[in-house]
């Protein structure tokens, strides 16, 4: 099968967060569809895990969805600027620790079939406390959750970012088993 091939590409609407464009796509057999694009800056997610193998989670709304569930702290990277420089400056600000020197986990594109949303996860074993949270409004708490307790909170709804749910389910089975407990090495961007 070969690709879809884009045609030409127009913006329907555009902020600083995100642009919905339609996509006029010729299909491998010729034909020819509209298809609605979504594109956003990448997103970087920071999961540091302590020595009693806890995981800094953010309790928080999600007002799209209606629900709470706990999620990894994230945002966008800012044009140009280097994921694993983000996914630092977003730990920090949304919970006040500052992490030690950050591996990445795993990328993820959550969404290819219709978004370009690109996810870096990186990890860390160590962070500092360094003061109360800048981003308040992130999230309701901060908390240090087991990730023995990963599974069970996905299961019951309390997990429901898919990013995040992919992160701590790596995290869970490399520390309580799997490939010597030792998540992946030196973080690249």
């Amino acid at each position: 099968m070969s690709e879809w091939r884009v045609r030409a590409e127009r913006a329907v609407f555009e902020n600083r967060w995100v642009s919905v464009n339609m996509a006029d796509v010729e299909l491998p057999d010729g034909r020819r569809l509209d298809h609605t694009v979504i594109r956003v800056r990448p997103v970087a997610m920071t999961a540091v895990v302590n020595a009693a193998d806890e995981v800094l989670l953010l309790w928080r709304h999600r007002f799209v969805t209606g629900a709470w569930g706990w999620e990894l702290p994230s945002g966008g990277a800012e044009p140009g600027e280097d994921p694993v420089v983000a996914a630092a400056r977003e730990l920090e600000e949304e919970t006040g620790w500052r992490p030690g020197p950050l591996r990445l986990l795993l990328a993820v594109d959550p969404m290819p079939g219709i978004s370009n949303s690109h996810h870096r996860v990186y990890w860390s074993d160590t962070a500092a406390h360094v003061g109360e949270p800048v981003d308040t409004i992130e999230s309701a708490r901060r908390e240090w959750v087991p990730l023995a307790k990963v599974p069970d909170l996905i299961a019951a709804g309390r997990i429901r970012s898919a990013t995040t749910v992919a992160a701590l389910l790596t995290l869970h089975h490399l520390r309580q088993g799997g490939q010597n407990g030792t998540p992946p090495g030196p973080a690249r961007a």
